[in-house]
């Protein structure tokens, strides 16, 4: 009744319940991450590529041990290293970091932007990684103003530590529930509400909710 690719999804699957502990939407969104759903829907054929080999190589040119790295952006030698080998994932929090670092916007670690074009259809949208359950799906490319991304955030998942940078934002919350930190005040969100604040407050944000929540999240000027 079931083909060895259904196994192998089954087996991660009880992999990230055992093991892992995520819930039932969570692993969903891991599947899909990892390319192991083949389902049809409105979300982007594409997959978030890894950035692993672009930090090792941007580390390499500039001559600096795996410890100079991990204690400028504070992190453990051991967790850049599995960042830098693509075994494991970075925060929306760390990839600023690594991005302030290294002198880079977040978008530089994923490679050249496409051509600009008016027109981006859902399969031709750029996906990036934000951490263990949070997608970023980029709307707009080329020589922008705005950065307009469509986020994705598994119950439970978010940003990591607090983390600020130039600019302004602004969200509109699709659907599910999101919960955003500015400094000490936190704001709860629902499906409909938008939300408007200077970059430069320090900020953190998850999903409280037991659903996924969809984002329209604009940043100016493009950060990512």
């Amino acid at each position: 009744m079931y083909t060895d690719d259904d196994l192998r999804v089954l087996r991660r699957a009880v992999y990230f319940r055992r093991m892992r502990g995520l819930n039932a939407p969570a692993i969903l969104d891991r599947l899909r991450q990892e390319g192991l759903l083949n389902h049809k829907s409105s979300a982007p054929a594409q997959e978030p590529p890894s950035i692993g080999p672009h930090l090792r190589k941007l580390r390499l040119q500039r001559g600096e041990s795996l410890a100079i790295v991990a204690k400028a952006v504070d992190v453990s030698v051991g967790f850049l290293s599995n960042l830098e080998r693509s075994q494991s994932g970075a925060s929306i929090a760390m990839l600023r970091k690594l991005a302030q670092y290294y002198g880079l916007n977040i978008l530089d670690f994923f490679g050249d932007a496409n051509a600009s074009s008016p027109l981006i259809q859902p399969h031709e949208r750029r996906v990036l990684p934000g951490g263990e359950g949070v997608r970023m799906e980029l709307l707009a490319s080329g020589k922008i103003t705005m950065e307009p991304h469509l986020f994705r955030v598994a119950p439970g998942a978010g940003s990591g530590e607090q983390y600020s940078h130039e600019g302004e934002e602004f969200l509109f919350i699709v659907t599910g529930q999101f919960s955003i930190s500015l400094e000490n005040r936190e704001y709860n969100l629902c499906a409909g509400d938008s939300f408007y604040f200077n970059s430069q407050t320090p900020h953190r944000w998850h999903n409280p909710g037991k659903k996924e929540t969809t984002i329209l999240w604009i940043n100016t000027p493009p950060t990512f």
